[in-house]
C-alpha cells in the first residue's frame, strides 16, 4: 500500500476500538473461584503448573464476585444452590460470562431422574456462553472452552444498537 508507507512514526499501531477493547477482555478474564461438586477438582486442576490457565490471562481466581467476569458453574446445581448462584451473577461486574462444565451442569447430569432437588441445567437460572459437556470433563476442556469464550468475545461490538 503505497499511499500508506512513510507516513507514521516507528511503533504507531493503528487499529479499531472495538479490536483493542475485546482483545483486552478476552486476554483478562477473571474467574469467580466457584465450585459445586466433582467437577470442581478439574477446574481446579486447570490453575495448576501443568495446565497453566495463566496462559490466557485468567490466573487471578477472584473470591469475591465483584472483582470476577466469568463464572465457571462446576458441579450439581441444586433448587437450594440456583438462588445462591443467581445472587453472584448479579453481583458480578459487566460484562459477565458463563461457562457451564460439566452434565450435571448443563443438564442435570445422573441425579436429575431420580432427585427432585437438581436444576435441569444451569441455564435456566443464568445465561450461559459456552457449555463444556463431560463428566467430569478434563482441563484441556475447559482451556478449550475458554479459548471459544475468547473467541466469542473477540467478535462482539461496543456500539449500541440501533432502536
Amino acid at each position: 500500500m503505497p499511499w500508506i508507507e512513510n507516513r507514521f512514526e516507528e511503533g504507531l499501531i493503528v487499529t479499531s476500538m472495538d479490536y483493542f477493547i475485546n482483545w483486552s477482555r478476552s486476554n483478562s478474564l477473571w474467574p469467580l473461584s466457584f465450585g459445586l461438586a466433582c467437577c470442581a477438582i478439574e477446574m481446579m486442576a486447570v490453575g495448576g503448573g501443568r495446565f497453566d490457565i495463566a496462559r490466557f490471562g485468567s490466573e487471578k481466581f477472584s473470591a469475591t464476585p465483584r472483582q470476577a467476569d466469568l463464572m465457571i458453574v462446576a458441579g450439581t446445581v441444586t433448587c437450594k444452590m440456583a438462588e445462591r448462584v443467581k445472587r453472584l451473577y448479579d453481583q458480578m461486574a459487566d460484562p459477565k460470562y458463563v461457562i457451564a462444565m460439566g452434565a450435571c451442569t448443563i443438564g442435570g447430569g445422573p441425579y436429575f431422574k431420580y432427585g427432585y432437588h437438581v436444576v435441569k441445567g444451569v441455564d435456566l437460572v443464568v445465561p450461559v456462553d459456552v457449555y463444556i459437556p463431560g463428566c467430569p470433563p478434563r482441563p484441556e476442556a475447559l482451556l478449550e472452552g475458554l479459548m471459544r469464550l475468547q473467541d466469542n468475545i473477540r467478535h462482539r461490538t461496543i456500539a449500541r444498537k440501533a432502536s
